[in-house]
């Protein structure tokens, strides 16, 4: 497992992450790119603990997902099965995690204050945090194709996961954008992948 994980983990982080693997007795399961979640946690039916990670992110975040998850597991064990899964107790178990990779051995020195103030309040998903996600993102296999929803002007038409949309205007920190086919308008992310048509 251990040669496994440097593939993926950023190389300080290797040895303290598969121990904690080990200490909670976990069953990690890299897997193909999942549009909707970058990891989950799971009790199996036979008591086993299985953490999921898509393969297909980069180290930084790779490490951030399966500390959350770990997370999952340790405050479900600590504070009982009737906690909420992103709750205070979970937040709490989240940045005692994190913490001790919180530092220039790991993280570049450029995002490492936008990882601290990010887990002095860890949000459920990564994405909803637009400046950790983007400092997270510059990571990431570079595709020409793709753009940042804030990156667009009113009136810019794009795809997202197989869908057409329009950008409407920015509402406080989110995009309304309109559904092409059905006129239904949602709202985006700014930190949104999408590919732009025109």
């Amino acid at each position: 497992m251990e040669e496994v994980l440097k593939k993926y983990l950023p190389e300080r982080a290797v040895e303290p992450v598969f121990e904690l693997i080990k200490a909670n007795n976990v069953y990690l399961k890299i897997v193909g790119q999942r549009q909707s979640k970058h990891g989950d946690y799971r009790k199996l039916p036979n008591g086993m603990h299985q953490i999921t990670v898509n393969a297909s992110l980069n180290k930084y975040r790779f490490l951030v997902t399966t500390i959350h998850e770990i997370a999952h597991l340790v405050a479900f064990e600590k504070f009982g099965r009737g906690i909420k899964p992103h709750g205070r107790e979970w937040k709490y178990t989240f940045q005692q995690l994190m913490l001790p990779f919180i530092r220039p051995e790991i993280f570049p020195s450029n995002i490492l204050p936008i990882i601290a103030n990010h887990f002095k309040n860890p949000t459920a998903s990564s994405d909803t945090d637009t400046q950790f996600s983007l400092a997270l993102k510059q990571f990431d296999e570079q595709d020409d194709s793709k753009h940042y929803l804030y990156q667009l002007l009113p009136g810019s038409v794009f795809n997202f996961r197989g869908q057409i949309f329009r950008v409407e205007h920015k509402k406080v920190k989110r995009y309304l954008c309109t559904e092409m086919d059905s006129g239904r308008q949602y709202l985006f992310q700014p930190n949104a992948e999408v590919e732009v048509l025109k």
